[in-house]
């Protein structure tokens, strides 16, 4: 990769958890394990411990702040932290920090790298602006190529500029095999999960455009009236979506096989109990790296068909897609999936995780990302 020992700062709003904040922990992990510094400035959050054992520094800066003044204010914070540690490169993976460290590079001379998470929404000039920082690097990461069209898009970004890094999985904890005791069996019996019943999961944060209304709708029209519908995911507070979805479950009748369970720190086991994974997200997702996670563990995924998830499965192969708010048409497929025999669930799974390994694995993410580094620090 890289001729000598370099630091890396990697710049994001709090290390809590979600897709963005697990990106820069792996990409702390490949650094450190290349022989190389990694650095995490952000403010403190749940995913602190994992950057610590992935053998980052961290560094609590006021990073999520987006009051123009503190912004303007933090670039002079990483200025000095760059400075003290002797930062080689500056990576910003949010938007409020990488306008302190897209400025606070400049200053020092130093390369300026982006991560493109989301799609970002743009209803105003203003926000136009304020997002377009996202590809003032001189390397601009997208996590899949629909964030790549989109950016060449909106902003005109050059190609050379731009490299696809798609999420990766760690397969060695994202196994079946490896999935042992009575980790999923605890899981079971918090969650009323019987064993005698079908189980459809559905994992992600509990907000509107992930689907769970949909989800619910075609719970109530499978044929397959025994199956589980099970939501993992916390509501971050939303107390009172998460009793809309409740109340709809109640309408339609199948407020008796659903299942709200709330957040799970041990999503392998958690997925071990699903005969499908469901992602129903109403807008295109800029990746999904639940998609990649349920077929790492041998379960079939069935999917929207935007987004994220046509470019990590492989429809009909690994996954199968269904067109983006169809209800009726979810159901269908849930209940032909439930149709097969074991035995063809099993093979569609093991197809499925090898995809993932040969295509997204942890290793393959991480060495794209130290490939980028090389290019600019070799």
């Amino acid at each position: 990769m890289i001729t000598r020992p370099k630091t890396i700062l990697q710049l994001l709003p709090r290390l809590d958890h979600g897709g963005a904040e697990r990106v820069v922990v792996e990409i702390a992990e490949a650094v450190t394990q290349s022989g190389h510094r990694a650095i995490i400035a952000a403010e403190p959050g749940h995913l602190a411990g994992a950057a610590a054992r992935a053998g980052a520094e961290l560094v609590p800066l006021p990073l999520a702040t987006k009051s123009p003044f503190k912004i303007w204010r933090n670039i002079n914070r990483v200025v000095d932290l760059s400075l003290d540690e002797h930062v080689d490169l500056i990576h910003a993976h949010s938007r409020a920090p990488a306008w302190s460290g897209y400025h606070a590079a400049k200053k020092l001379r130093v390369p300026f790298v982006t991560t493109y998470h989301g799609s970002y929404s743009e209803n105003s000039a203003f926000k136009r602006r304020y997002n377009q920082i996202m590809v003032s690097g001189d390397r601009v990461v997208a996590v899949s190529e629909y964030i790549a069209d989109l950016i060449r898009t909106r902003y005109g970004t050059r190609d050379e500029k731009i490299r696809v890094v798609h999420g990766g999985v760690d397969t060695r904890i994202f196994d079946p095999d490896t999935v042992r005791g009575d980790r999923s069996v605890r899981l079971a019996r918090a969650w009323r999960a019987d064993a005698g019943h079908p189980a459809i999961m559905l994992p992600g944060r509990l907000t509107g455009w992930k689907g769970q209304k949909l989800f619910i709708q075609a719970l109530a029209k499978m044929r397959h009236k025994d199956a589980l519908g099970i939501l993992v995911g916390s509501d971050q507070g939303r107390a009172a979506y998460t009793g809309s979805l409740v109340s709809l479950a109640e309408h339609l009748g199948v407020a008796n096989r659903l299942r709200i369970v709330g957040h799970t720190d041990d999503m392998p086991a958690a997925l071990m109990l699903a005969d499908i994974v469901v992602n129903c997200s109403t807008s295109p997702e800029a990746f999904g790296r639940t998609i990649i996670e349920a077929q790492s563990m041998g379960r079939i995924v069935v999917a929207a068909d935007h987004g994220g998830a046509r470019e990590t499965i492989i429809g009909g192969s690994t996954g199968l897609l269904f067109p983006s708010g169809n209800a009726a048409a979810l159901a269908g497929i849930l209940d032909d999936v439930l149709d097969q025999d074991v035995a063809s669930r099993i093979a569609f799974g093991a197809g499925a995780r090898a995809h993932i390994e040969e295509n997204f694995s942890l290793k393959v993410m991480q060495n794209k990302m130290l490939a980028i580094y090389g290019e600019l620090l070799g």
